[in-house]
């Protein structure tokens, strides 16, 4: 199998593999999209609104927001990010504060609200990490594939939580984790099988055994 990175940009890379099956192509493209982890507000408390927007209409654009996501966190990871704005202000990304240093909103331009004159803003989100199983707001990338002969070219798009070379990197270990649970539990199950198999033959042997010496004496006695 030969690879090679065609085209390289801060949010796309696009790839030639020659000699993999589309149906492997196709599982690298579902688990780049959708089992890759990533970070995302899940829930926000509200202190204080008067904006002219609902709280669950802001709290959906909170959710939607792409969260730098470094490798290897804890499943029960918890990052808070915290607003107190007050207008006349255009709310951005940018003014969420998050309690760790390492993980900020990967984008800053990105408008959450308008506040008017006197308009106050106060809220708490908690980001947690997810997959694109459970959640839009939770999908790493985007990938495809297309098969040219006996070349499959593949395009990847991140979501800026990552770099589009990390998001395959991280996508195909996952990949590669999930076979080697698959392998382990097969050939767990198949030690098992063999283990009853063998015990069974025991079994039947001693049976046949009695049976043949219960026959044996039988004779005798006659």
């Amino acid at each position: 199998m030969k690879i090679s990175v065609e085209k390289k940009h801060e949010k796309r890379i696009e790839a030639v593999v020659e000699g993999m099956d589309s149906s492997f192509a196709n599982v690298i493209r579902r688990y780049t999209i959708s089992h890759v982890p990533v970070l995302a507000i899940n829930t926000v408390s509200f202190y204080n609104n008067s904006s002219s927007l609902w709280d669950e209409y802001i709290s959906h654009r909170l959710g939607l927001l792409p969260i730098v996501t470094p490798a290897n966190l804890p499943e029960n990871v918890e990052i808070m990010f915290s607003l107190n704005e007050e207008g006349p202000k255009v709310i951005k990304s940018g003014d969420l504060k998050s309690n760790d240093s390492e993980i900020k909103v990967a984008k800053d331009n990105i408008t959450i609200v308008t506040l008017g004159p006197g308009q106050p803003i106060k809220l708490e989100g908690k980001a947690v990490l997810g997959t694109g199983l459970t959640h839009a707001k939770f999908q790493s990338g985007l990938a495809s594939f297309g098969v040219d002969g006996s070349q499959v070219r593949f395009k990847f798009e991140c979501f800026f939580n990552m770099s589009p070379s990390e998001l395959v990197i991280r996508a195909c270990d996952i990949l590669e984790s999930d076979i080697e649970d698959l392998l382990a539990q097969l050939t767990g199950k198949e030690r098992i099988k063999k283990a009853v198999e063998k015990k069974e033959k025991v079994v039947k042997a001693k049976k046949a055994t009695k049976k043949k010496a219960k026959a044996e004496k039988s004779e005798e006695k006659e």
